[in-house]
């Protein structure tokens, strides 16, 4: 019996959105009204690609970046829930599916001792270049109409759960955590004994609501979550039966 956990990072794990979050590292805490409306739906990676060239080029190093990153809130309940995933490894594996980036993620993890729960996590792989600027790369290709154009996490999913199958590791149940928009393609791809546990209030939620409005509901059961506590009362009763 195991059991897969696959958490969003913003908004899910943590209770802003960590790429919003570095712009309190910006002269004034804000950025130029031309590069904030540079944005096109769609293409957020490369946007912020343009929100670390700006950092860069404002003198911001590394350091002031981490110890920004590394204030960034947990979601209410989340440090116990992870406490209590990590000490029942043997039952769950854990994965992060996210639209943030490697070294944001690595960073507020490492910080708060998180890092060792996730068995992997997938996002847009970010580094340091050799002068000191945050560099930002799409995570795959994917010919997904739904998603935007650097992460369907459905494929992501969906290539996690064959690779672990030809490992012999089946899962009695996914249990599908998030929050977003681009959320709703890997829970449409969810079997009848997973569930979604969207968050109360976000556009998860909102269009899974809308989908069984419209007689086309999920496959999968939904069970929604306000904080981190709901999550781990599901949880503990998954491992009782």
């Amino acid at each position: 019996m195991k059991f897969l956990l696959v958490f969003d990072f913003d908004h899910t794990i943590v209770d802003e959105n960590s790429d919003t979050w570095i712009v309190k590292c910006a002269p004034g805490k804000r950025l130029p009204h031309g590069l904030r409306n540079s944005y096109q739906p769609g293409h957020w990676t490369e946007y912020m690609g343009r929100v670390f060239v700006y950092l860069g080029d404002s003198g911001v190093k590394e350091e002031e970046m981490r110890r920004t990153m590394t204030t960034i809130p947990f979601t209410a309940g989340m440090g116990d829930l992870l406490r209590f995933i990590g000490e029942n490894k043997e039952l769950f594996d854990c994965i992060i599916v996210s639209d943030s980036n490697t070294v944001f993620i690595d960073w507020v993890l490492k910080a708060a001792d998180f890092h060792k729960v996730f068995d992997e996590v997938f996002t847009n792989p970010a580094a340091f270049s050799s002068t000191g600027y945050l560099t930002v790369q799409n995570f795959h290709a994917h010919h997904c109409p739904k998603c935007p154009k650097n992460l369907c996490k459905r494929k992501v999913l969906k290539e996690f759960l064959d690779k672990q199958l030809e490992r012999g590791v089946s899962y009695t149940q996914v249990v599908y955590i998030g929050d977003g928009g681009n959320d709703l393609c890997p829970v449409m791809s969810l079997k009848k004994n997973d569930i979604a546990m969207p968050r109360h209030g976000y556009t998860l939620e909102k269009r899974i609501s809308q989908l069984s409005q419209d007689h086309s509901p999920v496959e999968c059961s939904v069970l929604v979550w306000s904080t981190a506590v709901e999550i781990a009362s599901y949880l503990k009763l998954l491992i009782k039966e």
